[in-house]
């Protein structure tokens, strides 16, 4: 593994070099108080402080204002004056120049020889895991991670989620994300919400999540990302964890920051030398994950193997991303910023499965994402032919009846087939999973469902696009009515619905029917508390706004990237 613990070894070298003040007691407290009384005094200093920018899909660093930081969210940035970050600032200042080449076997070393992991022992007794943090983590991979992800369920002899205890334990960054998300939904389920202490923890950690974050994201600016790969996945992986706890506590002031980090950073993975050699994004995907291994042989007779942590979270982190860039595709009426990735990474090409397999892991089947990103790219035509003021409706309906003959050709193959539970085999491990099994096939068996609510959805997205806001329509109240039923009466358990919001939103937005209103508004007042499920409530919000401005008569120019807009920033209702 490329990015790892020192061997002890490296690490007496390491801590035979470390400054008289680091010893571990009283003059290290005090340095580490001096350090954040500096950091204090010099704020006014800072309002040109370096901050990570998006331009033309690479990560770079800018002077900025400090009203221009938008890797840390608006409501948590405060001065990052915690230990870790101040350690890791500091760390980054006394080795920036340091020549050693990489050692794969200890640290990945990133630009001009920074340390990525924190190797000196200061840093290393602040990022030990207490009693506290090892509980959050455990709370995390054994109820948190299921519940945000039910349709993931890695295989035990694949390593299941082991990957994720690795790269907590080895990277600040993922560790940071991980316990701020931990403890915000454990004070949830603790009834704690209200509580000025546990809030202030949760803010306090969230705080070290971005600062810790931002300053790796400046770390590997400039830099050959071919040099670290780990670390850039890592970042990535991170990235997108902050943007699914911030959509978790409707903060969504950052959506677009953070997307646009990870896209950059996905494209200069893709990019980067021994994956940019070959023509195709399937070819160049692989070759990345190639670079991510070896993968680890975990018996002495080396005869079981298991995915590298870094080629898993890849992989994972990549699906997310591919979905939250369709979203972000239907709100801001843009083409998806990796559709030209969509057809090598997610269509099987001469029978071969597709690198990335969105169904595994938010429950809904490739096509109907592949197809919702062709009704965006429509969309954004159709808008710049709008504003150029040459609009060829006969081309838009030719375009948009393909992609709907594809829609529908496989919603009828979807509806006819037979539901298929997985066969995991009897072995051993069934036996000693049997609890873990029998809870992973309820999801598993919801997934042509969860896929048919999205197909119908995208069909209803595709109309508004070509025809314009009709939701008397005959085409729209029968997809929306598909919706509804699947929800109220074939999804189970409801909690599922955190997986379709998105075309949950769609239907709620275009139904005209009270019945069907009560309906959706009753789905999600069961789902409680609402910090909790933020998103589904969220579209709802967003749903009674769009009837509010029915009885007003105020629809008019309406679309639901309108709608999706109504609140100001980027919803990633995702």
């Amino acid at each position: 593994m490329a990015v790892g613990l020192a061997d002890s070894g490296t690490k007496n070298a390491m801590e035979n070099t470390l400054p008289e003040w680091m010893d571990g007691g009283v003059r290290q407290e005090e340095m580490a108080t001096w350090l954040k009384r500096e950091v204090k005094e010099k704020a006014h200093r800072r309002r040109k402080e370096r901050a990570v920018h998006i331009s033309n899909d690479r990560v770079s660093i800018a002077e900025a204002t400090t009203t221009e930081l938008t890797v840390l969210p608006q409501k948590l940035s405060r001065e990052l004056t915690t230990p870790i970050c101040d350690l890791l600032k500091e760390n980054i200042d006394i080795h920036d120049d340091a020549k050693e080449p990489c050692s794969e076997a200890s640290t990945v070393r990133f630009q001009r020889g920074v340390n990525y992991t924190l190797t000196s022992k200061d840093a290393r007794e602040n990022m030990a895991f207490r009693q506290s943090d090892t509980f959050l983590l455990m709370f995390y991979l054994e109820h948190l991670f299921p519940f945000l992800f039910p349709f993931y369920r890695p295989s035990l002899l694949e390593g299941g989620r082991a990957w994720i205890l690795e790269m907590a334990i080895c990277s600040p960054v993922v560790r940071q994300v991980t316990l701020c998300q931990s403890s915000y939904f454990f004070s949830l389920a603790r009834g704690m919400a209200n509580c000025d202490v546990v809030w202030e923890m949760v803010l306090k950690q969230t705080t070290e999540a971005f600062g810790v974050l931002r300053q790796a994201l400046q770390v590997i600016d400039d830099s050959d990302i071919a040099e670290h790969l780990h670390g850039a996945v890592r970042i990535l992986a991170s990235i997108m964890q902050v943007q699914r706890f911030e959509i978790a506590v409707l903060s969504f002031d950052n959506c677009q920051a953070h997307l646009n980090a990870a896209l950059a950073l996905f494209r200069q993975l893709l990019d980067s030398p021994g994956a940019a050699g070959s023509a195709d994004a399937c070819s160049r995907f692989n070759a990345v994950i190639s670079h991510l291994g070896p993968s680890s042989w975990i018996l002495p007779a080396r005869c079981v193997q298991v995915p590298s942590a870094e080629q898993v979270a890849f992989r994972f982190s990549s699906a997310l991303l591919i979905l939250d860039d369709i979203i972000a595709s239907t709100v801001l009426q843009e083409r998806p910023r990796l559709y030209e990735y969509h057809h090598s990474l997610l269509s099987s090409i001469d029978g071969t499965d597709p690198p990335i397999d969105l169904e595994t892991i938010v429950g809904c089947q490739n096509w109907v994402l592949l197809q919702i990103g062709e009704i965006a790219v429509l969309d954004a035509w159709k808008q710049q032919c709008k504003r150029a003021g040459n609009l060829d409706v006969m081309e838009l309906v030719r375009r948009a009846t393909a992609i709907k003959a594809s829609l529908e050709a496989h919603l009828r193959s979807l509806e006819t087939d037979p539901v298929i539970v997985p066969n995991e085999g009897s072995s051993l491990l069934d036996v000693l999973t049997t609890d873990y099994w029998q809870q992973s096939k309820i999801p598993a068996s919801q997934s042509p469902l969860v896929t048919r609510v999205w197909a119908h959805a995208a069909l209803v997205y595709l109309f508004v696009v070509v025809s314009g806001w009709q939701p008397a329509s005959v085409d729209v109240r029968y997809h929306i009515g598909h919706i509804v039923e699947l929800l109220t009466s074939q999804i189970s358990p409801p909690e599922l619905l955190r997986t379709m919001v998105w075309p949950f939103c769609v239907a709620g937005c275009l139904t005209e029917l009270p019945q069907e209103a009560d309906h959706l508004r009753g789905i999600v007042k069961a789902l409680q508390p609402p910090s909790v499920f933020g998103t589904v409530h969220k579209a709802l919000e967003i749903m009674e706004n769009v009837w509010h401005n029915r009885i007003v008569g105020d629809v008019a120019s309406c679309d639901l990237a309108t709608c999706f807009r109504s609140q100001g920033c980027l919803v990633l209702l995702s």
